[in-house]
């Protein structure tokens, strides 16, 4: 069965950046399963499965636009860390979550100096060009429940986060 909206599609990964340096990877006996053409997966990746079968490879290069974004200045913002209070020993790289006017958005440390703490809202991938290794483990029509939710439920019916 070919890869289309609404497979539900199995794949082992490794995603790597431009250097070469493993960001991410699916763990040994947990493959990751998801709901295809549902905005699951990043664009680019989603784009290059689609018509694949179970057992294939592919080696697929993702650039920005069609990942994470490309990197956004206007994300960057410096703030006294006063603002901060309530969060104890900021350190850069910390991850946060910022009230903005937009909602909640999850912010990194990049930067401390003095009394000013500089917070990128940008997603950690943004501007990078993404390199997945993919194994396609199993292809599979999506269930009703499936479809109605819009994801991939666990072998056991539960929801995984």
């Amino acid at each position: 069965m070919a890869i289309g909206t609404d497979s539900v599609v199995t794949i082992h990964y490794t995603l790597t950046d431009d250097a070469g340096t493993v960001l991410d990877r699916s763990e040994p006996g947990e493959p990751l399963a998801y709901l295809h053409g549902h905005g699951n997966l990043i664009p680019g990746l989603e784009k290059e499965l689609t018509g694949k079968s179970a057992g294939e490879t592919l080696s697929v290069a993702v650039p920005p636009a069609e990942a994470y974004g490309e990197y956004d200045e206007e994300l960057v913002q410096s703030v006294p860390r006063r603002a901060l209070r309530g969060i104890k020993d900021i350190k850069t790289g910390m991850r946060l979550h910022a009230q903005t006017p937009e909602g909640t958005r999850a912010v990194t440390v990049t930067k401390i100096i003095g009394d000013m703490v500089t917070l990128d809202g940008n997603h950690p991938l943004a501007g990078k060009s993404l390199h997945f290794e993919v194994r396609i483990e199993e292809v599979r029509p999506a269930t009703e429940e499936e479809l109605a939710h819009g994801h991939v439920h666990g072998p056991d019916g539960h929801h995984h986060h």
